[in-house]
């Protein structure tokens, strides 16, 4: 058994924490985790992503982690951020990813204004990960029409200010209305958290 795991995951405070709890999992996160867990939430929001796609190419995967949200979006041009070195490199030994970005998504962005025409997001707003102050360097990276779809579990969503945000956005016309999917995190799985379920938030920049 791993000394990491969705606790502990949870229990981590900002950009530091985050990068020593996966850099430290990365060698074992899809076989301790994405397998043992039944962690099917990637694929999910690579499917919604994959449904509502009109060429929003290239796209960022935010916090990608070992790349289990690329894994199911072949062919796609793809990047992949996350503040963990060790994470990225088990992507790349996957051979995943047109570029692999080493940033913490909470600062400025090391990309051109509009380079993306597409985003997903899977385990990255989270407890004590990232929240929703992030959205302004994501839109400013963002193409006008670029498709958003990136999950949240709904705890954080209600407690890290993810509707006040959004709806501001939404006031001053700078996404369309946001719509939610619900998904299941985990399937055939028989732990702690085998019921949680997700909500997707899907919304375009205008």
């Amino acid at each position: 058994m791993s000394d990491y795991d969705l606790d502990h995951a949870y229990t981590i405070k900002g950009a530091s924490d985050a990068k020593a709890l996966y850099d430290n999992w990365a060698k074992t996160y899809d076989s301790s985790f994405g397998e043992a867990h039944g962690y099917v939430a990637p694929r999910e929001i690579a499917s919604i992503f994959a449904s509502l796609s009109d060429d929003n190419t290239p796209v960022l995967d935010i916090g990608a982690g070992t790349g289990l949200v690329a894994e199911n979006l072949p062919g796609i041009p793809i990047d992949g951020i996350d503040i963990s070195e060790q994470m990225l490199a088990q992507a790349e030994a996957k051979g995943l990813y047109r570029n692999r970005i080493l940033a913490d998504l909470t600062k400025t962005l090391p990309m051109e204004d509009a380079s993306y025409g597409g985003f997903v997001s899977c385990g990255t707003f989270t407890h004590g990960h990232v929240g929703p102050e992030v959205f302004p360097e994501l839109m400013r990276v963002a193409r006008p029409g670029a498709l958003f779809v990136c999950g949240v579990i709904p705890p954080v969503y209600d407690g890290a200010g993810f509707g006040s945000r959004l709806a501001l956005m939404m006031a001053h016309k700078m996404i369309t209305p946001v719509e939610f999917r619900d998904i299941p995190i985990y399937e055939n799985a028989d732990h702690a958290h085998a019921q949680d379920r997700g909500l997707v938030m899907v919304f375009r920049k205008l």
